[in-house]
């Protein structure tokens, strides 16, 4: 069953490369009593993704910020490598958390896991954006079609502040 709007999200640990190297990063340490934009996209350096999602979270962080946003987050099913190298080469270091769920569990606990074994890739997210408030989920936003990111772009989640 999908989260829906309402839904408190489940528990999960992820992991993210920082300049001291790795940290472990729970649900309530990220949510508990904050406004956090969370974006989940189906690989990190994948091309949708590097040239126009994760881009327009980039670009609109202050925008979204001034909308009383706490922080910003991407969750992508991969290690905390290749998130960290990911966060380093987009400019992104720094200026949203790069979430690495590498063993799928948070997105399939959401259930927004797609089987994307046909393009070589596994078991990855589904592309999605949501408002997350205290740990429920304020708004939803799953794209249809992974190579398409504009229901769940930052221009959508603007709107929706």
């Amino acid at each position: 069953m999908t989260i829906a709007v309402g839904d408190k999200l489940p528990s999960a640990t992820f992991k993210e490369k920082t300049p001291d190297g790795p940290v472990e990063l729970t649900t309530d340490a990220l949510f508990k009593g904050k406004r956090v934009v969370v974006f989940g996209v189906p690989g990190a350096f994948t091309p949708t993704c590097s040239a126009n999602h994760l881009p327009g979270y980039l670009e609109n962080r202050d925008a979204i910020f001034a909308r009383g946003v706490d922080d910003i987050a991407v969750v992508s099913v991969n290690d905390w490598h290749v998130m960290g190298a990911w966060a380093q080469s987009s400019g992104g270091m720094g200026k949203i958390h790069f979430l690495a769920d590498w063993d799928a569990s948070f997105t399939t606990a959401l259930g927004l896991d797609t089987d994307l074994s046909v393009g070589g890739l596994g078991v990855r997210s589904k592309r999605y954006s949501m408002l997350v408030e205290d740990g429920r989920v304020k708004t939803l936003n799953v794209e249809d079609v992974p190579s398409q990111a504009t229901v769940s772009s930052a221009a959508t989640m603007l709107g929706q502040l």
